[in-house]
Formats: C-alpha cells, structure tokens, sequence
C-alpha cells in the first residue's frame, strides 16, 4: 500500500542536487528553524548518549532520539586517518520512522546532511550566545566541515570577514579556493594564535582523535564566543582545560558531553547550561560583553532529527526524493513466509 510500506529515500546525488538548487544558506537557516522547533520541546524527547564502538582507527556511532511520534536514528562514522586513504573522516545515513506503527518513512544520506545541520546547530548557539556585534570568524581547521559554517554564520549573523588556520596548507587552500568566489573577506593566518586575534567568535573544528591543545588560554580575549565543534569522543579534546574552566559552559546534553565534550578535562560537577534552557528562557545565556562564552558542542540525536524532519518536508513530492520497496507487505500481515514461498513442483 503505497503512503504506508514505501519509503521515501534521498541518495547522494539527489541530495546534492537539492543543496545546490536551493541554496546552502537557506537551507542551513531552515534546519535552525526546525531545531528551534525541536529545542522548544526538549522535554518530551527521549534522550541518551549515542552508542559507539571504539577503534583503534576510529569511531562508528548510533544516535537515536523520539519526541513519541516520529522515532529517528543516524549511523555515523569518524575515522580521522580517511583522507590519506582516499576516504571520507565522515559518512553517515538517517532514518525517520512512525511510533505507532514502527515502520520506517524517510531513508537519507547523512554525509551532507550533517555538515549542513552541524553549521546550523552553531548557529542557533551562536545567536544566542555570542555578543550582537560579532563580525569576525576565526575557523581553526578547515576540512569537510569549514565552508557550511562559514556560510551559516553568514546567514545566521551577517559575518563575512573569516580568519582561518590549519596545520594543512591544502586544506587552507581549498578553504580559501572555495569561499573566496562567495564574497567572504578571508585572511590566511599564519597560526592559530594569529587567526583568534581580534575574533569575536571561533569555531574549532579538527578531526584528530587526540586529546589536542588547539587553542590555550592566552589566545582567548574578552567577550568572545567559542564554538567547539571538534571533540566529540571520549579522549579527544581542542582546548586547554583552563579556557573551559574560565568560560561560561553551555552543552547540548550533559549525561553525553561530560563523556565526549571538552568538559570531559573537568571535574564531573562542573557548571553547564544546557543550551534549550537558554533558548526557553528558563536559564540566562551571556550576561555580560567581556564574557566569554563556550558552547562544547558534541552533535546530539535531536538535531538530526530535526535535519532529517527538514529534508523530508522539503523534498516530499519532488524528483530529489525516490520511493524505495524497503518493507515487507504480505497480504495477510501475519503470513511472512507467503512472501518466499512457491507452489510445490509434484512429481510422479
């Protein structure tokens, strides 16, 4: 029955298609219009930390979250050796399903998805808690990730001056052969203590599994917000344990950010804010312009959740979405087997 056991799906290509038809900046402003949505309703999601299997090579993770009618889940990876193999650091694919009935109703790559809900998360803290008359970006690492936020900062506060560093003269290269045809005024650092200065907001985004020092506390200036988007995995950190115990902390959710978050460095009752909290009303963001702010965000099942609402809604009816026969329908729901089955070939 068709509306019931076809699944809508968006592979790579259509998925790449519809970003560049519509437009990256419009798209990641419509994810933080969902997430808004979603945020303001936190408490009725079912929440956990995702479950991840460790290797010695990386990290291959679940994130399942339900707001009790729509259930959905992300397969995500993060290998940071990829590039020199050839490979994406990151692949992922998502799913939408019904509560009531559990079957499945949108199948979707992730791989973009995540880089256009990860820019759009950044923004919806950033908004909220960065000073109203930021206008610089400073970007500590620029792979996969980098261009989406610097096109969400744009769209979400107006910035367009960019201070960028990697320890990787290509990877700056291709950040700046990107972003440049774009209208973005963008300085190549000489080194991440050069790309912090004067930045009213940086994001820090490196792929490393390490506990790394990417930024120490002597770079940090008043009144700037900090964006760590890096670490996201139990022994792998961007900053200096004293820039996160100086700052004003606001995580996504606790019970996964203490285990992954740059707060991990910290003692297991150090104070956070959780960013709905803010978003409700409920908790104060910034409270004063010397403040320096830190959202340590490590990427939670919500969010690509509501990614995955947008993209259905958006694509729903058009050609950038196929139909795939992914569940079993038998006539008689209880009679699987007539599905394999065949008539008997008699014999005499």
């Amino acid at each position: 029955m068709k509306g019931v056991t076809v699944v809508n799906y968006v592979d790579v290509k259509n998925m790449g298609r519809w970003i560049a038809d519509t437009g990256i900046e419009p798209i990641i402003m419509g994810i933080v219009s969902y997430l808004e949505q979603d945020y303001a309703k936190w408490q009725q999601f079912d929440k956990s930390p995702r479950v991840a299997a460790h290797s010695a090579e990386g990290v291959i993770e679940l994130m399942p979250t339900s707001d009790g009618e729509t259930y959905a889940f992300k397969y995500v990876n993060g290998h940071p050796s990829n590039p020199a193999m050839g490979f994406q650091t990151v692949t992922a694919l998502g799913m939408l399903a019904r509560v009531d009935n559990g079957y499945p109703t949108f199948l979707s790559e992730m791989t973009l998805l995540t880089a256009l809900r990860t820019a759009a998360t950044s923004v919806l803290a950033a908004r909220a808690l960065a000073r109203p008359d930021s206008s610089v970006l400073a970007l500590i690492g620029t792979g996969t990730q980098s261009e989406f936020q610097a096109l969400g900062f744009r769209a979400g506060l107006g910035i367009t001056s960019l201070r960028v560093w990697d320890t990787d003269p290509a990877a700056l290269d291709k950040f700046i052969r990107n972003v440049e045809p774009l209208g973005f005024d963008v300085v190549r650092a000489t080194s991440a203590a050069d790309a912090v200065a004067g930045a009213d907001i940086v994001t820090t985004c490196t792929a490393d599994k390490t506990n790394a020092t990417i930024l120490t506390a002597d770079m940090i200036e008043p009144g700037m917000h900090l964006n760590a988007i890096g670490g996201d995995c139990p022994g792998k950190t961007e900053l200096e344990a004293a820039i996160v115990r100086n700052a004003t902390v606001f995580v996504e959710f606790p019970e996964q950010t203490r285990i992954e978050g740059e707060i991990q460095q910290l003692e297991a009752d150090s104070p956070i804010t959780e960013l709905w909290e803010v978003l409700a009303g409920t908790a104060a963001g910034r409270t004063a312009n010397d403040e320096v702010t830190l959202f340590d965000s490590v990427g939670f099942a919500i969010e690509d959740f509501s990614a995955l609402r947008y993209v259905f809604d958006a694509v729903r009816g058009t050609d950038y979405a196929t139909d795939l026969d992914l569940i079993a329908d038998p006539a008689d729901p209880k009679d699987l087997f007539s599905l394999v089955s065949r008539a008997p070939v008699l014999t005499a």
